[in-house]
């Protein structure tokens, strides 16, 4: 499964990224607000960092306008994948995009009919949200679990990220259920280090290696 770093933050980026850990970067227009930059700045300088798959979205509401925005997204990079609203609009410049082989992933997925129409309008990714999901007392995973499925029995090609990610354990379960991306924020993916028998491990080690020495 790759892992996208969900955050606007450049040294967060920086440090995941060194730790070659991450395969891309998602952002939105609350998390640009919170890194307190411009977008295109912010893009620009993620960019000379990871190798692909950064997620820029378009603020328009109409189709034309989705557009418009997207393709000057790209002249700051290759790299960028253009971040589109699960509306209707949305998906009719999905559609341009796609034939002009810009691609898309198409954001706040909370059914997999929605995922559905995203992958036949031609989406390169789909981003369900599970905590917003489970914040209303629905079974997250079990859309992740829908969405698979009907895009394995039609053999879309359009990729899982699974969004809204707030601990490590719902990066575990998308990992078990074979989703193809989880897109974590920062301090998630700091936990995931984690485990109270490694720190008790490297003490005792060193503790052992220190009395060897005497």
């Amino acid at each position: 499964m790759k892992i996208f770093l969900d955050t606007a933050i450049v040294d967060e980026i920086k440090e995941a990224w060194d730790l070659g850990i991450i395969d891309g970067v998602t952002t939105n227009p609350s998390l640009i607000l919170r890194s307190g930059r411009k977008l295109e700045d912010v893009l620009k300088e993620i960019s000379d960092i990871v190798d692909d798959c950064i997620s820029g979205e378009v603020i328009s509401t109409d189709h034309e306008g989705m557009v418009r925005e997207a393709r000057e997204l790209m002249k700051i990079s290759p790299k960028i994948v253009i971040k589109v609203p699960m509306t209707k609009e949305g998906l009719k410049a999905v559609r341009i995009l796609s034939k002009e082989n810009i691609r898309t992933n198409v954001t706040l997925i909370f059914s997999a009919n929605q995922a559905l129409l995203a992958a036949k309008a031609g989406a390169t990714y789909v981003s369900p949200f599970l905590g917003r999901l489970d914040d209303i007392s629905q079974e997250s995973l079990i859309l992740i679990e829908d969405i698979k499925e009907i895009f394995d029995n039609y053999g879309f090609t359009t990729e899982i990220i699974c969004a809204s990610i707030r601990s490590p354990l719902h990066v575990l379960n998308c990992a078990k259920l074979g989703a193809d991306i989880a897109t974590v924020p920062y301090k998630t993916l700091m936990q995931m280090f984690d485990h109270p028998l490694t720190d008790v491990g490297i003490k005792r080690f060193l503790q052992d290696y220190d009395k060897s020495q005497k």
